[in-house]
């Protein structure tokens, strides 16, 4: 796709000497700004997935470009959160989402001399997700609910243009989950990244994604592309309807056959 923002061209990942593959022949275009999700059974290979997305793994075979160049490392235009939190105990709310900007070049360089207006754009980001009031909070004292939004905030903070989720919201209950999505709904319609959401919660999927991949077992392969045609924005309320019910049924139907495979 000439226009991709992250493309993937006939990648193979080998996990073993024996020349074993975690992923095999992976092809996908993500558009920028678009927002995609991966499911598939366990270890498919949906984590790898991430970490050549990430340029945390170059591929065996293949190529993967972002903004049309091959990726040679990891990429500084990316923010990943994972299904913990791993805010560090010691810090604060405010001082864990500060923590990228700490350590990413070129914010590195410059966090003594702007870190007031560092600062400022933290707390513009705990206020949008609903952590106005709990900057000074250890994670300790934040439910799990909270811990994972200041963790989206985290690797919001440095203005990624590519979001990477890793089963975000899997240790959450289901009204907390439900909730933030809305979450990372609005923060996606404000910011305007790109997003690639990893997950086993085919609802989660359709509710957030434009598009959804369906991989196969390992060797992980892409088997299906559902492009999701509902109208934006969604609230909460399409997940009652029959469009809804009817994609993640066929979203259940393609896994459920994988499964027997």
């Amino acid at each position: 796709m000439s226009n991709a923002f992250v493309d993937f061209d006939r990648v193979y990942l080998a996990y073993d000497e024996e020349g074993g593959y975690a992923v095999e022949d992976i092809s996908l275009s993500v558009r920028e700004k678009e927002f995609i999700a991966i499911v598939g059974p366990s270890g498919c290979g949906k984590s790898t997935f991430m970490k050549l997305a990430s340029g945390l793994r170059p591929p065996s075979k293949g190529t993967v470009l972002a903004e049309g160049r091959e990726i040679a490392g990891p990429l500084k235009i990316v923010g990943m959160a994972f299904q913990n939190a791993t805010l560090l105990p010691w810090r604060t709310t405010l001082d864990n989402v500060l923590l990228p900007l700490e350590i990413v070049q070129p914010f590195r360089a410059n966090f003594k001399r702007d870190l007031e207006m560092y600062k400022e754009r933290a707390r513009g980001l705990l206020k949008t997700v609903g952590l106005d009031g709990y900057e000074d909070k250890f994670p300790w004292q934040l439910s799990g609910g909270m811990q994972q939004r200041a963790s989206i905030c985290r690797a919001l903070v440095h203005e990624p243009k590519l979001l990477l989720l890793d089963e975000p919201f899997g240790a959450l209950d289901a009204f907390t989950r439900e909730e933030l999505w809305c979450v990372l709904r609005d923060l996606w319609a404000q910011k305007q990244f790109t997003v690639v959401l990893v997950t086993h919660d085919l609802r989660e999927a359709t509710f957030l994604a434009d598009t959804v991949y369906v991989m196969s077992k390992r060797p992980g392969r892409i088997l299906v592309r559902k492009e999701v045609d509902l109208p934006r924005p969604r609230d909460l309320e399409v997940t009652y309807t029959d469009q809804f019910t009817s994609i993640v049924h066929e979203l259940r139907e393609h896994i459920g056959r994988i499964r027997k495979i």
